[in-house]
């Protein structure tokens, strides 16, 4: 108060108009700021809530038939649904199921972040007169609808977005506009053979000097040709799953594309493998050049460098596909196992709690049984000879499945080592003399289970 005094009545009147002053002129700029916002930016109409998010589409997914996607650089995209999406222009190719399902399930339930405007004026002011993305929409009954998609947002975060013949602009993700923003190469199935590896019937390996067929029955493969024989259904299948797994690189520079091209031309064939569903068969023809492998697929144009590990599988030879286990019965628990060294005998039952009897009805000690039973289901060939069968001496018989499966090996010895045979079956599989010496041995160190030690009075 002291200081006002001493200021006098001149300098504080000075004072007041000199904050009124600052307060007009940041009024001014406040008002001039709103101007060029007004005349600079599309303007929101004010009837539009902030806080109003309208659905831009809701479509049922499985009634879309048809999609044609246009963008600012390239030629249109069409895709039409039969049993399957696939790709009709601007060339025929076979559509990635997964990327158009994931496009579908965006477009058939779009959300907008929010309502721009209830009616546009100018829509070139959003880039809606010349959209960087549209999108025709055809449900079966042959109606359409097309989702347009204009520029950016000013604040970032999505853009803007309009439906022809809608006065109506809204404002959509990022994320959605990324799912929806797809040119050729996203949508084509980059698979070299488009068949689900599940439902493959039928493989045919056809080489130089070879001609191998498996066919499959359920999750197991056998081999058909050069002759019935037991296949590794492991091997069989991962070849399969190879196969159908294999990509196409649609990034390749084009002079690398050419390179890949003559290297395919030059290599040595290594095989043709024809793979056959329910309802077509596709083929992939391999070649090796210096160290690579080059395929090129019967149902997708150009030649394309694949997996070592693909080329070498199809690079195997019959022994390498066949089931070398003497035995089919896997990991499961048989429920019978008998053997017969000569005089000697050996038996082995299990019981509905997992228990194991020898053939006196006495409990056997379930480490030792497990021991010899590993030793059963170990059993594999190391080569398959084609003669070398004399005189068995071991008969081994294995029940399982619930008395569903019997399998009967009959054992000879073959210098140092042994030749077996399955019972009713032709091949002859050799067995390395230590897997049979261990065999014997653990059948003879079986034990009874010990009695329970007897409760104390």
């Amino acid at each position: 108060m002291e200081e006002e005094i001493k200021a006098g009545p001149g300098r504080k009147i000075a004072m007041k108009a000199r904050g009124l002053l600052v307060a007009c002129v940041v009024l001014a700029a406040l008002i001039g700021a709103l101007y060029w916002s007004d005349h600079h930016k599309p303007a929101e109409d004010k009837t539009a809530s902030a806080n109003v998010a309208p659905k831009v589409l809701s479509l049922k997914q499985d009634d879309i038939t048809k999609l044609t996607i246009k963008k600012n650089a390239g030629e249109p995209s069409t895709l039409v649904k039969n049993s399957q999406w696939a790709i009709t222009a601007p060339h025929e190719y076979p559509a990635d199921q997964d990327v158009v399902k994931g496009m579908l399930s965006t477009l058939s339930n779009l959300n907008s972040d929010r309502l721009i405007t209830d009616k546009a004026d100018n829509l070139n002011q959003y880039g809606l007169n010349d959209p960087t993305i549209e999108v025709e929409i055809t449900n079966k009954d042959g109606k359409s609808n097309t989702l347009l998609i204009g520029d950016k947002l000013p604040a970032g975060g999505g853009s803007y977005a309009a439906l022809s013949g809608d006065p109506r602009v809204f404002s959509v993700a990022n994320y959605n506009t990324a799912a929806i923003d797809k040119n050729l190469d996203d949508l084509r199935d980059k698979r070299l053979l488009t068949m689900d590896a599940d439902k493959v019937s039928r493989i045919e390996l056809v080489k130089k000097n070879q001609y191998l067929e498996f066919g499959r029955s359920k999750d197991d493969w056998r081999i058909i040709k050069p002759r019935p024989l037991r296949a590794n259904s492991f091997q069989v299948g991962d070849l399969v799953r190879q196969l159908t797994n294999a990509k196409m690189d649609l990034n390749t520079p084009a002079l690398q594309a050419k390179g890949e091209a003559s290297a395919y031309a030059a290599g040595a064939p290594v095989a043709t493998a024809k793979l056959t569903d329910a309802s077509s068969t596709q083929e992939l023809h391999v070649r090796k050049s210096k160290n690579d492998y080059y395929a090129k697929s019967s149902i997708a144009p150009g030649v394309y460098k694949i997996s070592d590990s693909l080329g070498k599988d199809l690079d195997k030879s019959l022994e390498d596909f066949r089931n070398k286990k003497l035995f089919d019965f896997g990991y499961a628990d048989p429920n019978k196992v008998e053997l017969h060294d000569g005089a000697k005998a050996y038996y082995l039952t299990r019981s509905s709690n997992g228990d194991w009897w020898n053939g006196n009805s006495k409990k056997m000690d379930t480490d030792s049984a497990q021991s010899f039973l590993d030793r059963v289901r170990d059993l594999a060939a190391s080569s398959f000879p084609d003669t070398g069968f004399a005189s068995p001496s071991i008969t081994l018989k294995v029940t399982s499945d619930d008395g569903k499966r019997v399998e009967q090996i009959l054992i000879a010895k073959a210098g140092k080592n042994y030749i077996a045979t399955r019972e009713n079956e032709p091949s002859l599989y050799q067995l390395d003399s230590i897997s049979v010496d261990d065999l014997l041995k653990s059948a003879g160190d079986m034990k009874e289970a010990t009695p329970p030690a007897a409760a104390k009075k």
